[in-house]
């Protein structure tokens, strides 16, 4: 559930736990897993030969070296342990995710001292105000009966089929995740599915399970479609290995397919 924005919007929204998502898009997932990891072997066999060849007289930096100040490393790591620890049990707890999150933030500020005041001035506010404008046109767009017009013409696509919505929607959302973000993608689309639910009688966590694969994986297509492609293709060329678009979308668009084709079957084998 905290492992993509795209989960957390769809859990919060419709009362999933994180055990939900484990039993559910975490199979898909380690399935996948193994798939993408064999294919990778595959598509970069020889790159991987020539790298092990040429790194093997070279010395590394011991990982501990990396610690200037073991207190409050350790401090962080305690307070890392109680994130993951609070997700995880947040159904039995009864605490929001948000709420979680908020209170990891603001130990992570009492821990931080005197250099509170500069990771405050860090916190992206614009993507922030963002999402509350989103929130709203989402509001507004279902006060409209726009998004009912959605649901209604996937349902009619799929004339009521089950397995055909399924398929609509994890295609749309990996392809519309590839080249927008998929955290505004995600929140539009939920009270779609929520609407064919109700009209058209299909469950609707198995539509959310579909939702939650097509948004999280479709980003992985281009160097866009994620902040962590972002991130990497940049750190990547910083260090003086470039990755164009044609060189990333020739071995992750094939993996993106391969995923989405797996959870498909996992789907319809799991749910019908």
């Amino acid at each position: 559930m905290c492992g993509d924005p795209p989960n957390i919007i769809i859990g919060t929204s419709l009362g999933y736990s994180f055990s939900d998502f484990i039993t559910n898009t975490g199979l898909m997932a380690g399935i996948s897993l193994i798939a993408v990891v064999i294919y990778f072997y595959l598509v970069f066999r020889r790159e991987l030969h020539t790298e092990q060849r040429d790194t093997q007289n070279k010395s590394y930096p011991e990982p501990a070296d990396a610690i200037t100040n073991r207190k409050a490393f350790i401090f962080s790591c305690a307070i890392f342990s109680c994130a993951v620890i609070l997700l995880v049990t947040h159904a039995q707890t009864g605490l929001s995710v948000a709420l979680i999150g908020l209170l990891i933030a603001v130990l992570s500020l009492l821990a931080a001292g005197n250099k509170a005041k500069k990771l405050i001035c860090k916190i992206d506010y614009k993507t922030i105000l963002f999402f509350i404008g989103l929130f709203v046109v989402v509001g507004g767009l279902e006060e409209t009966g726009f998004l009912e017009i959605i649901a209604d013409l996937i349902g009619k696509v799929s004339k009521g089929n089950a397995m055909v919505m399924i398929a609509i929607i994890i295609w749309v959302s990996a392809i519309a995740s590839a080249f927008i973000d998929n955290i505004p993608f995600a929140a539009t689309m939920l009270p779609v599915i929520k609407s064919l639910s109700a009209s058209m009688g299909v469950d609707l966590m198995t539509l959310a399970w579909a939702l939650s694969i097509g948004t999280d994986v479709g980003g992985s297509a281009t160097p866009i479609g994620a902040s962590a492609n972002v991130v990497g293709t940049s750190v990547a060329a910083r260090e003086g290995h470039p990755i164009g678009w044609g060189k990333y979308c020739r071995a992750a668009a094939p993996a993106t397919a391969i995923v989405l084709v797996i959870s498909m079957i996992v789907m319809y084998v799991r749910y019908f």
